[in-house]
Protein backbone atom coordinates (compact mmCIF):
# COMPACT_ATOMS: atom_id res chain seq x y z
CA UNK A 1 0.00 0.00 0.00
CA UNK A 2 1.61 3.34 -0.74
CA UNK A 3 0.61 6.39 1.41
CA UNK A 4 1.64 9.57 1.58
CA UNK A 5 0.39 11.90 4.15
CA UNK A 6 1.33 15.76 5.24
CA UNK A 7 0.85 18.26 7.81
CA UNK A 8 1.65 22.22 7.44
CA UNK A 9 1.26 24.49 10.95
CA UNK A 10 1.79 28.10 11.27
CA UNK A 11 2.14 30.39 13.97
CA UNK A 12 -0.58 33.60 13.42
CA UNK A 13 -0.62 36.87 15.16
CA UNK A 14 -1.58 35.92 18.27
CA UNK A 15 0.69 32.88 18.88
CA UNK A 16 -1.80 30.35 18.33
CA UNK A 17 -0.09 27.64 16.17
CA UNK A 18 -2.71 26.87 13.21
CA UNK A 19 -3.05 24.16 10.65
CA UNK A 20 -3.06 25.09 7.25
CA UNK A 21 -2.83 21.94 5.58
CA UNK A 22 -3.37 18.31 6.71
CA UNK A 23 -3.89 15.18 4.22
CA UNK A 24 -4.48 11.82 5.15
CA UNK A 25 -4.09 8.60 3.08
CA UNK A 26 -4.93 4.81 4.66
CA UNK A 27 -3.24 3.95 6.92
CA UNK A 28 -1.72 6.77 8.34
CA UNK A 29 -4.67 8.77 9.38
CA UNK A 30 -3.74 12.26 11.06
CA UNK A 31 -6.56 13.64 13.63
CA UNK A 32 -5.87 17.11 15.47
CA UNK A 33 -7.00 16.72 19.37
CA UNK A 34 -10.51 18.89 19.25
CA UNK A 35 -12.57 20.62 22.11
CA UNK A 36 -12.69 23.93 24.08
CA UNK A 37 -8.99 22.70 25.47
CA UNK A 38 -7.31 22.30 22.14
CA UNK A 39 -9.37 25.68 20.88
CA UNK A 40 -7.57 27.46 23.62
CA UNK A 41 -4.51 25.79 23.80
CA UNK A 42 -1.20 27.81 21.49
CA UNK A 43 -0.30 24.30 20.61
CA UNK A 44 -1.63 22.00 17.76
CA UNK A 45 -1.76 18.32 19.00
CA UNK A 46 -1.99 15.63 16.25
CA UNK A 47 -3.01 11.90 16.69
CA UNK A 48 -1.42 9.44 14.29
CA UNK A 49 -4.48 6.77 13.92
CA UNK A 50 -3.62 3.87 12.13
CA UNK A 51 -7.10 2.74 9.86
CA UNK A 52 -5.61 -0.47 8.85
CA UNK A 53 -2.56 -3.23 9.69
CA UNK A 54 0.39 -1.23 9.12
CA UNK A 55 3.22 -2.05 8.24
CA UNK A 56 2.92 -4.65 6.34
CA UNK A 57 5.23 -5.96 3.93
CA UNK A 58 4.81 -3.69 0.55
CA UNK A 59 3.57 -1.03 2.72
CA UNK A 60 4.98 2.47 1.30
CA UNK A 61 4.16 5.26 4.02
CA UNK A 62 5.76 8.63 4.13
CA UNK A 63 4.70 11.49 6.67
CA UNK A 64 5.58 15.11 5.71
CA UNK A 65 5.62 17.81 8.41
CA UNK A 66 6.03 21.64 8.01
CA UNK A 67 6.35 23.94 10.96
CA UNK A 68 6.59 27.57 10.40
CA UNK A 69 8.41 29.95 12.61
CA UNK A 70 7.40 30.20 16.28
CA UNK A 71 4.51 27.35 15.81
CA UNK A 72 4.41 24.23 17.69
CA UNK A 73 3.01 20.94 17.60
CA UNK A 74 2.63 17.68 19.32
CA UNK A 75 2.26 14.48 17.24
CA UNK A 76 1.63 11.33 18.99
CA UNK A 77 0.61 7.82 18.71
CA UNK A 78 -2.34 6.16 19.82
CA UNK A 79 -1.29 2.37 19.35
CA UNK A 80 1.55 0.68 18.98
CA UNK A 81 2.32 -0.52 15.22
CA UNK A 82 2.67 -4.32 14.43
CA UNK A 83 5.39 -4.61 11.47
CA UNK A 84 3.81 -7.69 9.69
CA UNK A 85 5.46 -9.83 6.52
CA UNK A 86 4.19 -9.98 3.49
CA UNK A 87 1.08 -12.23 2.84
CA UNK A 88 2.83 -13.19 -0.66
CA UNK A 89 6.58 -12.58 -1.78
CA UNK A 90 9.26 -11.11 -0.01
CA UNK A 91 8.35 -7.41 0.51
CA UNK A 92 9.51 -5.66 2.89
CA UNK A 93 7.40 -2.37 4.19
CA UNK A 94 9.07 1.26 4.71
CA UNK A 95 7.90 4.47 6.74
CA UNK A 96 9.86 8.07 5.58
CA UNK A 97 9.03 10.80 8.18
CA UNK A 98 10.50 13.89 7.45
CA UNK A 99 10.11 17.41 9.71
CA UNK A 100 10.90 20.41 8.59
CA UNK A 101 10.95 22.76 11.42
CA UNK A 102 11.34 27.01 11.21
CA UNK A 103 13.31 29.11 13.46
CA UNK A 104 12.15 28.87 17.03
CA UNK A 105 9.43 26.38 16.03
CA UNK A 106 8.72 23.52 18.59
CA UNK A 107 7.90 19.55 17.92
CA UNK A 108 7.72 16.54 19.22
CA UNK A 109 6.83 13.23 17.47
CA UNK A 110 5.95 10.73 20.27
CA UNK A 111 4.98 7.85 17.91
CA UNK A 112 3.80 4.14 20.15
CA UNK A 113 6.30 1.37 20.15
CA UNK A 114 7.04 -0.56 16.82
CA UNK A 115 6.92 -4.21 17.23
CA UNK A 116 9.02 -6.24 14.78
CA UNK A 117 7.60 -9.47 14.13
CA UNK A 118 9.20 -12.46 12.96
CA UNK A 119 9.54 -12.82 9.52
CA UNK A 120 8.68 -8.84 9.41
CA UNK A 121 11.37 -6.67 7.37
CA UNK A 122 10.70 -3.19 7.90
CA UNK A 123 13.21 -0.36 6.95
CA UNK A 124 12.18 3.52 8.59
CA UNK A 125 13.99 6.58 7.88
CA UNK A 126 13.57 10.25 10.22
CA UNK A 127 14.90 13.43 8.95
CA UNK A 128 14.77 16.49 10.84
CA UNK A 129 16.15 20.07 9.71
CA UNK A 130 15.78 22.45 12.49
CA UNK A 131 15.81 26.09 11.87
CA UNK A 132 17.80 28.79 14.45
CA UNK A 133 16.31 28.26 18.00
CA UNK A 134 14.25 24.95 16.93
CA UNK A 135 13.19 22.83 19.76
CA UNK A 136 13.09 19.23 18.98
CA UNK A 137 11.72 15.75 20.76
CA UNK A 138 11.69 12.46 18.85
CA UNK A 139 10.91 9.05 20.28
CA UNK A 140 11.36 5.64 19.00
CA UNK A 141 10.50 2.13 21.07
CA UNK A 142 11.87 -0.52 19.03
CA UNK A 143 10.48 -4.29 20.43
CA UNK A 144 12.34 -7.07 19.15
CA UNK A 145 9.30 -9.62 18.68
CA UNK A 146 5.87 -10.32 20.12
CA UNK A 147 6.51 -12.45 24.10
CA UNK A 148 8.39 -15.69 22.84
CA UNK A 149 9.09 -14.67 18.99
CA UNK A 150 11.81 -14.17 17.72
CA UNK A 151 12.33 -10.47 16.13
CA UNK A 152 12.06 -9.89 12.33
CA UNK A 153 14.54 -7.99 10.43
CA UNK A 154 15.01 -4.11 11.43
CA UNK A 155 16.53 -1.37 10.01
CA UNK A 156 15.77 2.49 11.15
CA UNK A 157 17.45 5.62 10.46
CA UNK A 158 17.55 8.90 12.23
CA UNK A 159 18.93 12.24 10.46
CA UNK A 160 18.68 15.16 12.36
CA UNK A 161 20.72 18.69 10.78
CA UNK A 162 20.68 22.15 12.16
CA UNK A 163 20.53 23.91 8.83
CA UNK A 164 21.45 27.39 10.25
CA UNK A 165 24.72 26.03 10.60
CA UNK A 166 24.44 23.34 7.39
CA UNK A 167 25.63 20.41 9.44
CA UNK A 168 24.20 17.06 10.75
CA UNK A 169 23.86 16.97 14.46
CA UNK A 170 23.05 13.49 14.71
CA UNK A 171 22.95 10.50 12.06
CA UNK A 172 22.41 7.24 13.93
CA UNK A 173 21.30 4.06 12.88
CA UNK A 174 19.48 1.05 14.10
CA UNK A 175 19.00 -2.75 13.68
CA UNK A 176 16.80 -5.92 14.71
CA UNK A 177 16.73 -9.15 13.78
CA UNK A 178 20.58 -10.13 13.94
CA UNK A 179 20.69 -12.77 16.99
CA UNK A 180 24.53 -12.32 17.90
CA UNK A 181 23.57 -8.18 17.82
CA UNK A 182 20.32 -8.95 20.10
CA UNK A 183 23.00 -11.07 22.90
CA UNK A 184 25.93 -8.23 22.45
CA UNK A 185 26.39 -6.26 25.65
CA UNK A 186 26.71 -2.86 23.48
CA UNK A 187 23.55 -3.20 21.22
CA UNK A 188 20.56 -5.33 23.45
CA UNK A 189 22.40 -7.61 26.33
CA UNK A 190 19.92 -10.34 25.59
CA UNK A 191 17.09 -7.45 26.48
CA UNK A 192 14.02 -7.57 23.74
CA UNK A 193 13.16 -3.68 23.55
CA UNK A 194 15.16 -0.51 22.58
CA UNK A 195 14.12 2.70 23.14
CA UNK A 196 16.12 6.49 22.34
CA UNK A 197 14.89 9.92 22.34
CA UNK A 198 16.63 12.64 20.72
CA UNK A 199 16.41 15.89 22.82
CA UNK A 200 17.04 19.52 21.02
CA UNK A 201 15.38 21.67 24.05
CA UNK A 202 17.60 24.55 25.16
CA UNK A 203 20.75 24.16 27.37
CA UNK A 204 22.06 20.69 26.71
CA UNK A 205 23.65 18.65 29.96
CA UNK A 206 27.34 19.07 30.45
CA UNK A 207 28.68 15.50 30.65
CA UNK A 208 27.19 12.06 29.92
CA UNK A 209 24.90 10.62 32.62
CA UNK A 210 23.31 7.20 33.16
CA UNK A 211 21.65 4.85 35.41
CA UNK A 212 21.70 0.89 35.21
CA UNK A 213 19.99 0.56 31.65
CA UNK A 214 19.56 3.92 30.54
CA UNK A 215 21.49 6.68 29.55
CA UNK A 216 21.86 10.52 28.04
CA UNK A 217 24.73 11.50 26.00
CA UNK A 218 25.18 15.27 25.38
CA UNK A 219 25.72 15.59 21.18
CA UNK A 220 29.00 17.13 19.52
CA UNK A 221 26.98 20.03 18.21
CA UNK A 222 24.17 20.24 20.45
CA UNK A 223 21.56 18.60 21.58
CA UNK A 224 21.63 15.07 23.69
CA UNK A 225 20.47 11.52 22.96
CA UNK A 226 18.71 9.43 26.08
CA UNK A 227 19.15 5.62 25.64
CA UNK A 228 17.57 2.62 27.47
CA UNK A 229 17.18 -1.23 26.75
CA UNK A 230 14.34 -3.29 28.81
CA UNK A 231 12.29 -6.30 28.81
CA UNK A 232 9.32 -4.30 28.23
CA UNK A 233 8.11 -1.34 26.29
CA UNK A 234 6.36 0.39 29.66
CA UNK A 235 9.98 0.30 31.21
CA UNK A 236 11.71 1.71 28.45
CA UNK A 237 9.79 4.72 28.20
CA UNK A 238 10.03 4.99 31.92
CA UNK A 239 13.51 4.71 32.00
CA UNK A 240 13.62 7.28 29.04
CA UNK A 241 11.79 9.73 31.06
CA UNK A 242 14.08 9.02 34.08
CA UNK A 243 16.84 9.99 31.54
CA UNK A 244 15.74 13.22 30.68
CA UNK A 245 15.67 14.22 34.45
CA UNK A 246 19.17 14.85 34.29
CA UNK A 247 18.47 17.02 31.02
CA UNK A 248 18.53 20.59 32.16
CA UNK A 249 16.67 22.35 29.56
CA UNK A 250 13.75 19.52 29.65
CA UNK A 251 13.63 18.95 33.59
CA UNK A 252 14.39 22.70 34.00
CA UNK A 253 17.22 21.44 36.62
CA UNK A 254 20.83 20.43 36.75
CA UNK A 255 21.76 17.01 36.41
CA UNK A 256 22.34 15.52 40.07
CA UNK A 257 25.87 14.63 40.38
CA UNK A 258 24.94 11.12 41.57
CA UNK A 259 24.15 9.79 37.73
CA UNK A 260 27.19 10.67 35.79
CA UNK A 261 28.24 7.85 33.25
CA UNK A 262 29.60 4.52 35.01
CA UNK A 263 27.23 5.21 38.45
CA UNK A 264 23.96 3.67 38.32
CA UNK A 265 22.26 6.16 41.00
CA UNK A 266 18.81 5.94 42.19
CA UNK A 267 15.89 6.42 39.40
CA UNK A 268 14.37 10.12 40.09
CA UNK A 269 11.20 10.82 40.17
CA UNK A 270 10.13 12.65 36.80
CA UNK A 271 8.71 16.02 37.70
CA UNK A 272 6.35 17.68 35.75
CA UNK A 273 7.48 19.17 32.21
CA UNK A 274 8.95 23.26 32.04
CA UNK A 275 6.38 26.05 31.97
CA UNK A 276 7.73 26.84 28.60
CA UNK A 277 7.36 23.18 27.10
CA UNK A 278 4.07 22.01 25.45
Amino acid sequence: MLARARLVVECDRDGRSIIRELRSQPPLCLLPQRGTAAARSPIITVHMVSSAATPLGGDDVALDVVVGAGAQVVLTGVAAALALPAQDGDAGSRLVVRLEIDNRARVQYLPEASVITRRADHHSELHAALGSGARLRCREVLVAGRNGELSGRYRGLTRVIDTAVGRPLLVQCQELGDASLHASPAHLAGRRVLGTEVLMWGEDPPDAVAGQWWSLTPLAGRGALATAVATDAVTAQRDLATALTAHPGWSGRAAPAAAHIGVAGPRAVVPAAPSDNP
